[in-house]
């Protein structure tokens, strides 16, 4: 039997061990096993006790924007499915090249054939006094992420706490803006005068800088870290080499990073600032490959994903056989801070040439609009660029780069973009993106090209979504959606097949997006919104309007102004439009509660008005009909003297607390259904929820309130109290699901403001509870509310804050004579009575 050097029969597969567990490990694994599945055993080694995630999106999960799961990459399943043995938890400690092994610190000990180190980069720690305290952390991991979030939650009994980030480069920023968005009042000292300064400019760094200082944010440039301060062992703030002192129950050390080659060394392997590789990513040892922020390659370490990408590729093609190689590329940036549009791409040093060539800078400045332009040319050749404000032309200008492209003949065009440098005031977008090359970069976090995208659609991805599951391209942060949406229908034309439903017609973005970026982006206002999200209508439509008033409502409660003429007709007026163009009037009974003086008013006010109809609802309560509309104020006037406010029958709220009678005239009664029915609807009346909202509080499991059928209902039992959710009557009958069981009537109340809270910063506006717990999964609402023992009380604590702001009853303000120019009257049109001639 013949057999190979390594002791292995030819057609056996060799074993392919990787040490790391992280973005390029794995990436440089899914590309072997899409050229040969079928080559290697392969297994991983991770430190981190869990599957591969995209650290790029650690800064939404520190901002509250994404969860831990939203940001795996490569679940369990994936290395079940590909037969890949994950051994998490165990950091390698030594390779031994001679008996081709690694050992782990658990003792294992792993032979392989090929070995690859894709170890990363540690953070660089500045020598300081004081960088050992509690306190001081980096921000590397999601273990990270979690020490930060426990300091934010911990310095809310202090007003939010303080932070300081020393290092304002891209990591930096956005930990300082993740911090920031947790209620902590941060600084960030960064060493040198200008803000991302390998990125940056001087200009652009200015603009950077005033933007985050108007956000809140302290920024110290030009500050050099003298010592960290502590008390008792833990950090209490910083020095500056100038005798400053800044106060931080938080220090993160975000001042850079180095290639982790410790391990490679320790292993006889060459090594300089980096681990040495060649262009196929092979080591020192021909056995053992390298990837990632661990290698240097022809003299330079890459600390952004693109080139990474590319050097997965080129170790795959290696491995099986078909030898690419990598020669190194072009560099881009995009910073994802909220609501800040920035492009930095090659060299903007202004350096003389290989041979002396010189460069010229080309600069554009709009200070109305807040932007900034850089370009730099050098014989001939587009060489840098930095745009501030507006980016849209960041991939034509990379293309420009990367391709080596002569743009002698567009130079005067240049700085205002593609469309004017392709000859046209304005292009077709459609035909800018048709006019990208091949290896263009559509997506930068997860290094996808135009041909990539281009090749899954006629491979069958013909959605958005299909588009991310085959290469990945718009999954992470979502910035080239529009991109991918657009060589979907240059490719296939009306064949694009719909992904979920934006918001409308008016916009790209579906609402859970435009809800995610009105916190992201700290968005206050539609017209606000309708800018930095494109809307390509001018005052959006009655679609998007409603929704974008309350998703502005729910996020910033007693900080946004209520848009009436955002509102539905019913809401503007807060009563129901009948089909006679009368109104009908429903006051509220706490718990479908009345008593003499309330039933005196209503029959008042129907002899008084000539209301032709008073109904008993079947929430409890009584409905007046055929109200005129110049009539409305006096009614509610009369109304509010009986201490009888709105009911809210007309709006996208809490409508009614239906009840039973309880424990206090029930033979049947568990408990007091009709006193909890009364808190509960004292508490969440007039709150605005994306739809309408119903409650039923039964006192025995005989459910006479009908409590299974409403969006929040409360079964009484002798142990406590069932609570329920997601129920509706209607055309589309839906029981509820049984949610969880309490013990006490403050339990109840303050699961209830949870649950609503989260149902109102979670659904889409005009999304019941039903379809919202249909759609979403009633475990991933459990899972929102029960994983961390104390969100149930920061949800309510949410609700109840906003109600603040919420719980001032609109007929009163009518009744006063607020926006009386709605109530004016207008002539009623009758039918034409015509004389018949005999």
């Amino acid at each position: 039997m013949n057999f190979e050097a390594n002791g292995r029969s030819p057609g056996q597969r060799q074993r392919l061990v990787v040490i790391g567990n992280g973005m390029a490990g794995c990436r440089a694994v899914e590309e072997i096993l899409a050229r040969d599945g079928d080559r290697f055993d392969v297994t991983i080694f991770g430190a981190e006790p869990r599957v591969n995630y995209n650290r790029i999106m650690l800064s939404p999960v520190l901002a509250g924007e994404k969860s831990f799961d939203e940001i795996v990459i490569n679940g369990q399943d994936w290395y079940d499915d590909n037969a890949i043995t994950l051994v998490s938890g165990d950091r390698v400690d030594h390779i031994n090249r001679e008996a081709k092994t690694v050992v782990a610190a658990s003792g294992r000990i792993e032979p392989y054939d090929k070995l690859l180190i894709a170890t990363g980069s540690d953070p660089f720690i500045i020598p300081v006094p004081g960088k050992d305290l509690e306190g001081v952390v980096t921000f590397r991991d999601l273990d990270d992420v979690d020490k930060m979030l426990a300091a934010a939650e911990a310095g809310k009994a202090n007003g939010g706490g303080d932070a300081v980030v020393i290092g304002g480069g891209l990591l930096g920023l956005e930990a300082a803006h993740g911090l920031s968005l947790r209620g902590m009042k941060v600084t960030v000292v960064h060493l040198m005068p200008t803000l991302m300064e390998r990125q940056l400019d001087e200009a652009a760094g200015w603009l950077l800088k005033t933007e985050l200082e108007r956000r809140g944010q302290t920024i110290l440039t030009g500050a050099n870290t003298k010592q960290i301060l502590g008390a008792d062992g833990k950090v209490a703030g910083i020095e500056l080499a100038d005798g400053t002192k800044v106060k931080a129950d938080i220090v993160v050390m975000a001042a850079g990073i180095r290639p982790a080659t410790g391990l490679a060394a320790a292993a006889g392997l060459d090594v300089e600032r980096g681990i040495l590789v060649d262009d196929h990513m092979v080591t020192s040892d021909p056995d053992i490959l390298a990837v990632g922020e661990c290698v240097q390659h022809r003299g330079l370490c890459y600390g952004l994903v693109a080139p990474l990408w590319d050097m997965c590729r080129s170790l795959a093609d290696y491995v099986t056989e078909t030898p690419s190689g990598f020669e190194g590329t072009v560099t881009s940036t995009k910073l994802k801070v909220s609501g800040i549009d920035l492009f930095s791409a090659g060299d903007f040093s202004g350096a003389p040439g290989p041979n002396g060539e010189l460069c010229e800078d080309i600069v554009m400045r709009d200070a109305a609009r807040g932007q900034y332009k850089r370009v730099v040319v050098r014989d001939g050749k587009l060489v840098g660029a930095v745009l501030y404000g507006d980016t849209a032309d960041g991939n034509w200008y990379f293309d420009l780069m990367r391709s080596e492209a002569d743009i002698s003949d567009i130079r005067e065009a240049l700085i205002f973009g593609q469309a004017f440098a392709s000859g046209g005031a304005r292009l077709d977008p459609s035909a800018a993106v048709a006019a990208l090359s091949d290896d263009a970069e559509i997506c930068g976090c997860n290094g996808v090209s135009k041909g990539k995208v281009l090749s899954c659609i006629e491979g069958g991805a013909h959605s958005v979504d299909a588009v991310r599951a085959t290469c990945k391209a718009s999954a992470s942060c979502g910035q080239c959606t529009g991109l991918v949406e657009t060589l979907l229908t240059l490719s296939l034309g009306s064949e694009v097949e719909s992904g979920p439903k934006t918001m409308c017609k008016c916009t790209s973005f579906r609402h859970a997006e435009v809800r995610e970026l009105i916190l992201e982006k700290g968005l206050r206002e539609i017209p606000q919104i309708m800018q930095e999200l494109h809307w390509t209508t001018p005052d959006g439509c009655s679609s998007c309007r409603p929704a974008l008033n309350y998703y502005l409502l729910c996020a910033w409660p007693g900080e946004y102004e209520d848009d009436q003429k955002s509102r539905f007709v019913n809401e503007r007026m807060h009563a129901n439009i009948q089909k006679d163009g009368t109104y009908s009037v429903v006051p509220r009974m706490w718990g479908g509660l009345t008593n003499p003086r309330e039933l005196r008013a209503i029959a008042d006010v129907v002899e008084k008005f000539n209301a032709p109809m008073v109904k008993v609802t079947g929430g409890q309560r009584l409905d007046i009909f055929g109200i005129k509309k110049e009539d409305l104020p006096a009614v509610w006037a009369d109304l509010n003297a009986a201490g009888m406010v709105s009911g809210h029958a007309y709006g996208k709220s809490l409508r009614t607390v239906k009840t039973c009678v309880g424990s206090d005239w029930c033979r049947f009664g568990t408990q007091d259904s009709t006193g909890l029915g009364v808190k509960i609807e004292q508490m969440t009346w007039g709150s605005w929820m994306p739809h309408k909202f119903k409650i039923a509080v039964s006192g025995c499991p005989r459910n006479c309130a009908e409590a299974t059928i409403k969006d929040f209902g409360v079964v009484c039992v002798d142990s406590g109290y069932e609570l329920h959710v997601g129920g509706n009557g209607g055309i589309k009958v839906r029981a509820t699901d049984l949610l969880c069981k309490v013990a006490t009537e403050e339990e109840a109340l303050e699961h209830c403001a949870a649950f609503i809270q989260l149902y109102r910063e979670q659904a889409w506006y005009l999304e019941r509870t039903a379809p919202w717990i249909e759609r979403v999964g009633l475990d991933t609402v459990k899972a929102a509310l029960f994983d961390d023992p104390e969100t149930i009380g920061r949800l309510a604590a949410r609700f109840r804050y906003a109600q603040q702001f919420m719980q001032d009853d609109p007929w009163a303000k009518r009744a006063a004579g607020e926006r009386a120019d709605l109530h004016n009257h207008i002539a009623t049109v009758r039918p034409l009575e015509l004389e018949v001639v005999q």
